[in-house]
Parts: structure tokens; C-alpha cells; sequence
């Protein structure tokens, strides 16, 4: 089921939202205030994020706009009291994909987040060929963006297909970071090489079931598929 990162400030109505979204099969990362959301997006990857805007140590809305720096694709989804229109319009253009005024239905919750989700899908764009390879013991096709592993299948965003395009095309050797970076984001920004990492995680994630298979870092040059 897909991981949702809550990152709510009021602890009575995380452990709500939390409880519920457990209770229907949902991983939930909860984070008390913008900064450790923003840590535990970096470290978890997750498929979705539902934050509050209003919280300490970094508001929900400076949240978002690093988060968007990391991983333009992300569903994010606001919790707020706000009503202003000027803030809910500040939201979407800070790349918020919906906005849910407190207080809410858990059950409206639910479906605006089934629904991000069921779009984001829709959205990921075909990569290029080459056609499908094999990648230890999974199948690669570059072309649907999928990854095959005895019968079940992944769907890769474009960008997750891109880089494991560029680490198969180079496997056991290594790629260079800075090279990736200028080719698949267009510079090699602090921010683009922290969601260079996120994606990178992501990558580790969907080969873990087979042993074989490594993406390392070699320090301070790059990163190696080992075959």
C-alpha cells in the first residue's frame, strides 16, 4: 500500500488521521513540524504527502517549495484552518495538487487522497526505448517505465526510468553524479542533487528482492549498478 508522510503540529488530530489511515492498509511517516517533514521526505520517499500549514520550525508552504525542489511529482496535499483565498491560491502555486479546510471529514480525506494517488498514476509519461532487459533477475522495460519481477510488476515514474536507464546503460561501471544531474535535471543545484539522492533511494527500494543487485556510491564521484 502507498506510504503517506503526515506532517501535522496538532498531536490529537495526527494521531486521528494517522490511526484511520492505518486502519485502511496505508504506511503512515509522521513528522510534528515542517523541518523533520522535510528530513523524513528525504529519507522515506513516500507516495504522497499530507502536511498542515500552519507549524513551527518551518511552515507547511516553505516545506512544500523544497519539497518541489527535491521531487516535482509527489502528490501533496494541504491541511489547513486558513480560508483566505489568497492562501489557498499561494498553495497551489507552491505545487500543492489539493487543499482540505480544517475542519474535515476523514472520510473526504481519504478519497481526495485515493484520488491524488489514482492521478499521479494517470500522469507519469512514457519514457524512450530501448526495449526490455534484463536487469538480474527483473525485467526492464524502459519504454513502459515498468519493472517485472516473477509476474509482478512496478510502475516508474519517468524520472525513476530515466535514471535506472542511465545506471543499466552503465552497469558496473561507474555514473558520474554531476553528469546525471546536467543531463536529467539541468544543473547540478544543491536541490537537484538532494533529489538526485531521493530518487536514487527509490531505486534501491524497487530491486530489493533481489540480493544480487547493488546501487552504491562511490564517494564523492557518482553511483554503480552492480550486476
Amino acid at each position: 500500500m502507498p506510504t503517506v508522510l503526515l506532517v501535522e503540529d496538532e498531536p490529537a488530530l495526527a494521531m486521528i488521521v494517522k490511526d484511520s489511515l492505518e486502519v485502511r492498509g496505508f504506511t503512515v511517516r509522521y513528522a510534528a513540524d515542517g523541518e523533520a517533514g522535510l528530513t523524513l521526505f528525504w529519507q522515506e520517499c513516500p507516495d504522497i504527502v499530507v502536511a498542515d500549514v500552519m507549524m513551527p520550525n518551518l511552515d507547511g508552504f516553505s516545506m512544500a517549495e523544497q519539497m518541489r525542489q527535491t521531487d516535482p511529482d509527489v502528490p501533496l496535499l494541504f491541511l489547513t484552518a486558513r480560508s483566505q483565498t489568497a492562501d489557498v491560491v499561494r498553495g497551489f502555486e507552491l505545487g500543492g495538487n489539493d487543499y482540505l479546510k480544517k475542519p474535515f471529514s476523514l472520510d473526504e480525506l481519504i478519497v481526495r487522497i485515493n484520488a491524488l494517488l489514482r492521478r499521479s498514476e494517470r500522469d507519469r509519461k512514457p519514457a524512450n526505448p530501448p526495449d526490455a532487459v534484463p536487469i538480474g533477475r527483473y525485467r526492464f522495460d524502459a519504454a513502459k517505465q515498468k519493472l517485472t519481477l516473477d509476474g509482478r510488476e512496478v510502475q516508474l515514474s519517468h524520472r525513476e526510468a530515466e535514471l535506472l536507464r542511465k545506471l543499466y546503460e552503465q552497469r558496473n561501471q561507474v555514473l558520474e553524479r554531476n553528469a546525471v544531474l546536467l543531463e536529467l535535471w539541468g544543473d547540478d543545484s544543491f536541490f537537484n542533487g538532494r533529489s538526485l539522492d531521493v530518487f536514487i533511494t527509490k531505486l534501491r527500494r524497487h530491486l530489493r528482492d533481489d540480493p544480487a543487485l547493488q546501487i552504491v556510491n562511490v564517494r564523492g564521484v557518482g553511483y554503480k549498478l552492480i550486476v
